[in-house]
């Protein structure tokens, strides 16, 4: 659903994901569903660890967005709240616009392409 979301709107808004604490990693909370994805690292304890898991999710999965890994201190997760997983919208000067309950439960994609609807500028014609 994020893929579909980044395809239809990045050229109305930027889009990043910031890879944050590892949600279940298999040395604190491993669930039975990333064993069945292959989603299986460890806590990583350094910031080039956490590159490297990120890296690694990238390039199996695909993954298309924008992707920065938070520091290892987690001054962006510590800024946002953003663990396990969250939503935000800024708008151009940098003030926060949406901001999404904690996932999983509070994670709807749904709500950020409303939001996107009815507030992102048209997409310009093709040339």
């Amino acid at each position: 659903r994020l893929h579909e979301l980044y395809r239809r709107y990045s050229g109305q808004a930027d889009f990043l994901t910031v890879y944050i604490r590892e949600a279940h990693p298999t040395d604190e909370w491993q669930m039975t569903a990333n064993e069945t994805d292959s989603v299986c690292y460890r806590q990583p304890h350094t910031t080039a660890a956490r590159v490297a898991i990120a890296n690694d999710f990238r390039r199996r999965f695909a993954y298309e967005l924008p992707l920065v890994v938070d520091a290892i201190d987690n001054p962006a997760d510590r800024l946002y709240a953003g663990w396990p997983e969250r939503f935000y919208i800024l708008s151009a000067e940098g003030s926060i616009v949406y901001k999404g309950q904690l996932g999983p439960f509070g994670f709807h994609p749904e709500e950020v392409e409303a939001w996107l609807k009815a507030h992102a500028p048209a997409a310009a014609p093709p040339k």
